[in-house]
């Protein structure tokens, strides 16, 4: 690859828009995908005559797929190209689709899931890295919150989308429907994508096998736990992955380019960013996994609902995200964070005040505020994690991002399940106070950290 091939601070336009298309649809895919296939868990175990604890499986096999060869594929992406990563696991990602609408029995439905999720890895492994090579320096905040409305979209269009499909049709349609949307973003990807400078080396073997343990049995051994299953499993994987997890960090230490991006995490500001993500997307997914128990079991309303009155969160998070991108470009993203979190933490702490009396504007704006919250928090910490990697490890950055999603999800799952299961009557209730104080404990991490403009690096942001 010549240096004229490889953008040198983003794509000129209009390709840059070409390009945010093509990235932006493959990223819905893989969101969507994740968000369709809860809601048709009940009419897919009554098909394949499967029972619940079975079915489960359709969505456990593709988020663990995901987080096992995130990384891996972050770290090839920087080898052999981010482009041809996402083309790869685009392809991957339609085949499995295909193979999921074919699919007779639960398990070659949760093998088909399986490499679905591998494909979608390579989706979101990259997804960050290719924003960052598509967009200039001094727009990347902008781009991120653009990304962070895509993302937010196909997370509120999800189960819409998929009630849709199953009132006309059978749940195989909500695969099938990847299918002509999966080409067209192969074939956008083969002329719009950028390229990225290539590293001369290999990828690390051992590294990637041990991080897939690592993240592998941490996250099947969480979700054990949140689903309610024997907590010597559960707590047994963990453990494991825990281990794995040592050996990965001792085995990567020596390397200059870590396959897990310890040289990344020694950078004071890329570590908050990080740790701040996790914690934010734990008490985010303890708000998301508690506010049906809640809303059903507390409020005594229907799913229909329930469903109705959560979707003003995504809508807020979809225009706060890129307000919030477009002022992270001048602004400290430590700043900006800490107001994002503490709103979010706020809102939360409102939803918990929620009695029977409670209408239901007095639950929509509750919604709003941590929907707000979330996406004025979000877009700022994606674009600091993305800046402060060189471009050579953007790729790291990027895996690092959706790796920090997972883990946090993962984390408010097992927590409210250890509520529920501790404190039946009280504990949704108390699910959104300790997500209150998780996140303002993720402010204060936030407004920890030390920002500089990109196009003064040597200056620091001024207190706002």
């Amino acid at each position: 690859m010549t240096s004229q091939n490889v953008a040198a601070d983003g794509l000129p336009t209009p390709r840059r828009y070409w390009a945010i298309v093509s990235i932006g649809l493959g990223i819905t895919l893989a969101v969507l995908d994740g968000a369709i296939a809860n809601v048709a868990l009940p009419s897919i175990a009554q098909d394949l005559q499967a029972s619940a604890a079975a079915s489960i499986w359709i969505v456990n096999a593709y988020q663990i797929a995901i987080v096992v060869a995130l990384l891996p594929l972050a770290s090839l992406g920087e080898i052999v190209g981010y482009r041809r990563v996402s083309q790869v696991g685009l392809a991957v990602f339609t085949l499995a689709s295909l193979a999921c609408a074919l699919s007779d029995s639960i398990l070659t439905l949760s093998l088909a899931r399986v490499l679905q999720g591998f494909g979608a890895a390579g989706i979101m492994s990259v997804n960050g890295a290719l924003v960052r090579f598509t967009y200039p320096q001094r727009l990347l905040g902008r781009a991120v919150g653009i990304n962070a409305v895509i993302v937010s979209m196909a997370a509120a269009a999800g189960p819409t989308i998929a009630s849709a499909i199953l009132s006309v049709g059978e749940w195989r349609w909500l695969f099938a429907l990847n299918i002509p949307l999966g080409v067209l973003a192969v074939s956008m990807a083969g002329f719009t994508l950028p390229h990225n400078p290539l590293q001369k080396r290999r990828l690390n073997i051992v590294g990637a096998l041990l991080s897939a343990a690592a993240f592998g049995f941490v996250i099947t051994g969480m979700q054990a736990l949140a689903h309610g299953e024997a907590s010597v499993f559960g707590f047994g994987l963990t453990g494991l992955g825990l281990a794995a997890g040592v050996l990965l960090v001792r085995h990567e230490r020596p390397s200059r380019t870590p396959l897990v991006p310890l040289d990344l995490l020694a950078r004071p500001m890329f570590a908050l960013s990080v740790a701040t993500s996790i914690i934010s997307f734990t008490a985010q997914m303890m708000a998301f996994v508690a506010l049906p128990f809640f809303l059903q079991g507390s409020l005594g309303l229907n799913a229909v609902q329930t469903g109705l009155l959560m979707t003003p969160w995504p809508l807020a998070t979809m225009f706060a995200a890129p307000l919030a991108g477009y002022l992270s470009d001048r602004y400290s993203a430590g700043v900006l964070g800490a107001i994002g979190l503490t709103l979010f933490a706020c809102g939360l702490m409102a939803l918990s005040l929620l009695n029977a009396e409670s209408s239901h504007f007095d639950i929509v704006w509750r919604m709003a505020v941590c929907g707000a919250g979330f996406g004025f928090f979000q877009s700022p910490n994606n674009r600091a994690m993305l800046s402060e990697a060189p471009r050579e490890r953007a790729g790291a950055a990027g895996g690092s991002l959706g790796t920090a999603r997972v883990l946090g999800q993962s984390m408010g799952a097992v927590v409210v399940a250890f509520l529920l299961s501790a404190a039946p009557a009280t504990g949704v209730r108390h699910g959104f106070q300790i997500a209150a104080v998780a996140a303002l404990f993720g402010a204060v991490m936030s407004g920890a950290r030390i920002r500089r403009r990109p196009s003064e690096p040597d200056k620091e942001v001024e207190a706002v």
